[in-house]
């Protein structure tokens, strides 16, 4: 990534705030980029199933109630003029309308007359890890969601209340909300699991003798843990409050698996600290490797360095111009047919002594 992006990318803001500032509350303006939605409708009941898309609106008013539960699905948050229509025929709240289309929300829950509204956010693909919104209202007989694109994350759902798997199709309207949010919370195991197997390859990349700088890698994973364990904490919010706060829409017995929901976002929350410990172990241990390697580097100069300080201390006498006719002490060795034999192996003879001295007291050896 060039400079030039990285800057681009800090200076993305963290969320986009649709209505202008002082706008009045319950405005729905929805960005001219976003996708048009594409509005889906399951209906069934024990016996009975139906899906097909919607294109009429006006039809889509006509056929509530007509099952024991409505799916309806929005992909894409395009069209304002849709939304508030949507908002008019299910009576929901304009306040949780200006909320589907600003997409920055954290995980919550809110209590209108007659529905509920929730807030879930889904994580993308760990390596560039992005949060994106969910919008659910539930009422009595209906589930209403709202996604920010086409992607579609509650094809496991859809694909049991098909095949009638289990009790989903024998159940209401909370039930659906429950096996939604579930499908949400199950998805964060896998971007966890990634995230572990990320810091395992780390691992073995400081550790072999040829690495290069993680420190961006460990940043980018420890940035990716933050925000697994902040929507999270939400996700976990959320679902303590459909079982434990007194919502009439849900039932008693659909509290009891929201149960195990919860169980799920704690064992996500633990593997999350475990892997934010690990991963400032790791940047810990990178350091110690690094001074480690700087300080095998230093010991060898400095061995280097030691053998030839006495050997230039000889050469260094041997250079000495001093004239041998003056005095008799004056360079003996010049005159001597030896005397540069004799230096040379007084030289490899130091160095010699001074490398068995190294190696008696282990310096030269690992």
């Amino acid at each position: 990534m060039s400079k030039h992006r990285r800057r681009q990318k800090r200076k993305k803001p963290l969320f986009h705030k649709r209505s202008a500032p002082g706008a009045a509350p319950g405005m729905i303006v929805a960005l001219p980029e976003a996708p048009v939605p594409e509005i889906e409708i399951i209906q069934y009941g024990v016996d009975q199933f139906l899906e097909e898309k919607v294109t009429n609106l006006d039809e889509l008013s006509e056929r509530l109630g007509k099952q024991a539960v409505t799916w309806v699905a929005v992909n894409g948050l395009g069209n304002a003029k849709t939304i508030g229509r949507l908002g008019q025929i299910f009576g929901l709240h304009v306040l949780a309308l200006e909320d589907v289309v600003n997409v920055h929300q954290r995980p919550k829950i809110e209590k209108y007359d007659d529905h509920l509204f929730v807030v879930a956010r889904v994580l993308g693909h760990a390596g560039d890890l992005e949060s994106k919104q969910i919008s659910v209202f539930v009422g009595k007989n209906f589930v209403l969601t709202f996604q920010e694109h086409s992607d579609d994350f509650f094809e496991p759902v859809r694909k049991r209340l098909r095949k009638n798997k289990g009790r989903i199709r024998k159940a209401g309207a909370d039930y659906l909300l429950y096996a939604l949010l579930d499908s949400v919370i199950d998805a964060y195991f896998p971007v966890t699991e990634e995230i572990g197997d990320q810091i395992d390859l780390l691992d073995e990349h400081i550790t072999s003798d040829n690495f290069n700088n993680p420190v961006r890698e460990i940043h980018k994973i420890r940035s990716n843990l933050l925000m697994l364990r902040k929507i999270n904490w939400g996700m976990r919010e959320v679902v303590n409050s459909l079982m434990r706060d007194d919502f009439d829409l849900i039932g008693d017995e659909i509290r009891i698996y929201l149960r195990d929901s919860y169980d799920h976002t704690m064992q996500i929350i633990d593997a999350v600290e475990s892997c934010r410990e690990l991963a400032s172990d790791l940047r810990d241990f990178y350091q110690t490797q690094l001074a480690n390697r700087t300080n095998d580097i230093m010991k060898v100069l400095t061995i280097i360095a030691t053998i030839f300080i006495p050997l230039g201390f000889i050469a260094g006498v041997y250079g000495m111009n001093f004239n041998p006719k003056i005095s008799d002490w004056n360079m003996p060795e010049l005159n001597w047919v030896y005397g540069y034999p004799f230096a040379l192996v007084l030289m490899i003879g130091v160095a010699s002594s001074l490398l068995v001295f190294f190696w008696y007291r282990g310096w030269l050896r690992k």
